[in-house]
């Protein structure tokens, strides 16, 4: 068994029309059976909103492959651990993350000349391997798992402010009271992460509840599917879709993984 996975992103109508780039970014790295992701999404109002969800991104998943090599060479690696990580242990683990990802955009910034401001982007990221999952976000958008023998549910309440639109980004100086943790054990067949735009088809935000059509053929391609990375038609057509733009008119990012 190991794991699959793919991350894609989708330009919304409404950047389309301002001729602006898709401000959303997501990526992943495997290594054996533990797998690493994490996807952001640029807040509209910072002039280099792209560039911060990517920079975020790319920042968090090279200190979590790190971690993972510094744990590999003196303990195995992390799915050798006999018990999932505390509570603790991945709340330290994250605030390094977030710690890393914020000082990373303020040198970005302060080198360019302009306000980390302008770098805004919430931040979703996992590690996952065959026997636990621990997982972090700051801002909305949503992480759902299904476990093995379960069904899908959702490890985070999408975090969202007073107003519309309104949410923490991690560049905001209340990110890491704001950051979300958890610890959940047991194997996660299947994954998926996703920026906000897919909160109204994909959860029901009467009571945040999960709407398993919207994960069922997702995980379904996964599983019919032997390279999604390369074979990923499937994927784009859905987030490209006249269907689904007609509902959001957002930057649209999935970041899908299946363990089997």
């Amino acid at each position: 068994m190991t794991w699959k996975a793919v991350a894609r992103s989708a330009i919304g109508t409404s950047h389309q029309r301002q001729y602006l780039p898709c401000q959303d970014y997501g990526s992943d790295r495997i290594l054996g059976d533990v797998i690493m992701g994490a996807i952001a999404d640029g807040a509209g109002s910072a002039k280099h909103a792209d560039t911060g969800a990517k920079l975020a991104v790319e920042t968090v998943l090279d200190l979590l492959v790190r971690t993972e090599e510094w744990f590999h060479e003196r303990h195995g690696s992390w799915r050798s651990l006999p018990h999932p990580p505390s509570q603790e242990q991945a709340n330290k683990l994250f605030t390094k993350v977030v710690a890393k990802a914020r000082s990373v955009l303020q040198k970005h910034a302060t080198h360019n000349g302009y306000s980390v401001d302008d770098l805004a982007c919430t931040l979703l990221a996992f590690v996952a391997t065959p026997a636990w999952i621990a997982a972090m976000q700051i801002g909305d958008g949503f992480i759902v798992v299904r476990p093995q023998k379960g069904d899908y549910q959702l490890i985070f309440r999408p975090d969202k402010g007073e107003y519309a639109n309104q949410t923490t980004f991690v560049t905001s100086t209340t990110a890491l009271d704001e950051l979300q943790v958890r610890v959940l054990s047991g194997q996660q067949t299947f994954i998926c992460a996703s920026t906000d735009a897919l909160e109204r088809v994909a959860i029901r935000l009467s009571d945040w509840t999960v709407f398993p059509p919207f994960f069922k053929p997702l995980e379904e391609y996964l599983q019919e599917t032997q390279h999604p990375e390369q074979e990923d038609t499937y994927l784009l057509n859905f987030l490209e879709s006249d269907r689904l733009s007609a509902r959001t008119d957002d930057d649209k990012t999935l970041l899908l993984g299946l363990y089997s």
